[in-house]
């Protein structure tokens, strides 16, 4: 087998030298982006040559294998398969079993090689995986044939990453459903000095199946997005220079899909759970005044600080002064300014009844106002901002804003994209899997588990 691999490398190289000695000739100069791509090329066929022979197999001394029914699955040929590899496509024999009683087929060896059921090697569904999750499933074909020399559809990636996606769903599932079971085990390690939990939910754009029956913001019209929801967890050790908090580099992990406030609850707390929440002096929740966060925070974090983004809290403001004032800059700005004073300084009570007491003209905003009150009133606790700053906390919920924009919003909000929800929380588990950087793991288990 070694002289036929080595001749197969000559023969490619003698080719490669002569395309090149000719275009030199030619042209008078060596395109060497041309020579590249030539060289990679044969490196692959050579490549190719060199797996199939590798992957190459005669009759099995054994007969009769077990099959899935419990009877006996019995040889029958060598049967050939198409498999794409990252150095090209090969083809291999590989013995096939039928069983008699099920009339199953089965190729044992296509388990071995985590090739049953596709026609894709286990490093190019990797490859698919990694850019199917990053770009549009066009701009991932169009990737791998320029980068890698691949020849996929987009079909082909979109198939393969939704899978893979799916199968690390379909294990976040499994470890909520364990840690629902009963008292969940200590983990182990170093006590932990600050650990948060921040969520937030952003509109992903889905098909109109998605949203039969579900009203929209804006009433009249058909709703045409879902609420994808998102957590993050991260630590604290330390503080800067100037004394603000910094987040622990490489502590962030995240978490989300497209369901209800209760599964998401259910799934928010086994990340905390996993992340240490157990070990941590501190704990704390922030979010941006959503009553639905503060209720699973209530359920699964009970014992945790709870606090409310600044940064949103500014923005109502904001925004009910661009209502109450809308042609007049100089009057918005110094009505907002003065609240702000209040609101940073965590006198809530004053700003409540600044609200309260306000009365404009019309009713439309006269309810707008006593909706902003009642939400700075009931997150009252939640907005003790100089308190929280002495102690050397977030106030802010920036970290997973920018998770929703990064995570959920490059990815599948692209324009002229609509989702199906089983697609969309495939692409977003396989997302956060990687951006929190358990991808090497789970490929790994994976592996290990076929």
């Amino acid at each position: 087998m070694a002289e036929a691999i080595q001749r197969e490398v000559a023969q490619e190289v003698d080719h490669l030298l002569q395309v090149i000695f000719a275009d030199r000739r030619k042209s008078g100069r060596l395109d060497l982006e041309a020579v590249e791509m030539v060289t990679r090329a044969a490196v692959h066929r050579a490549g190719a040559a060199l797996l199939a022979e590798l992957l190459q197999t005669s009759a099995p001394s054994v007969r009769e294998i077990l099959c899935q029914c419990g009877g006996a699955a019995i040889y029958r040929e060598l049967r050939r398969k198409q498999i794409l590899t990252v150095v090209g496509p090969l083809e291999v024999w590989r013995p096939y079993y039928l069983c008699p009683l099920c009339h199953t087929g089965q190729s044992p060896q296509d388990v071995e090689l985590d090739v049953a059921g596709t026609e894709c090697s286990p490093g190019v569904r990797r490859m698919l995986a990694l850019v199917g999750s990053q770009s549009s499933f066009a701009q991932g074909c169009q990737q791998l044939e320029q980068l890698a020399g691949l020849p996929v559809t987009a079909k082909a990636v979109e198939r393969h990453a939704e899978a893979i996606g799916a199968d690390i769903a379909a294990r976040e599932q499994a470890a909520i459903h364990s840690a629902l079971q009963g008292p969940l085990p200590e983990a182990g390690g170093e006590p932990i000095p600050i650990l948060y939990v921040e969520i937030d939910g952003t509109g992903v754009p889905v098909v109109a199946a998605e949203t039969r029956g579900r009203s929209s913001k804006q009433p009249g019209e058909p709703a045409h997005t879902r609420e994808a929801k998102l957590g993050c967890v991260f630590t604290q050790t330390h503080v800067d220079r100037e004394g603000r908090p910094r987040r622990d580099e490489g502590s962030t992990t995240y978490t989300g899909a497209i369901e209800t406030a209760e599964e998401f609850g259910r799934r928010i707390f086994t990340e905390a759970h996993g992340r240490g929440w157990n070990r941590a002096r501190r704990r704390v929740v922030i979010g941006d005044g959503a009553p639905w966060i503060w209720n699973l925070a209530d359920e699964h974090f009970p014992a945790a600080l709870q606090i409310v983004d600044l940064y949103h809290a500014r923005q109502h403001l904001w925004d009910l002064a661009s209502q109450l004032f809308p042609s007049d800059l100089r009057q918005r700005l110094r009505w907002v300014r003065s609240l702000e004073k209040k609101l940073d300084r965590g006198k809530i009570k004053p700003l409540v009844g600044e609200l309260r007491s306000f009365r404009p003209r019309r009713e439309e905003l006269a309810a707008l106002l006593r909706t902003e009150a009642d939400y700075f009133e009931r997150n009252a606790q939640r907005m003790r901002y100089p308190e929280f700053q002495r102690q050397k906390l977030f106030v802010g919920s920036g970290v997973v804003e920018a998770g929703c924009k990064t995570i959920i919003g490059s990815r599948l909000k692209q324009s002229g994209m609509f989702w199906a929800v089983r697609g969309a929380n495939a692409i977003l588990a396989l997302r956060c899997n990687r951006l929190s950087g358990k991808f090497e793991d789970y490929w790994e288990s994976r592996h290990q588990a076929a």
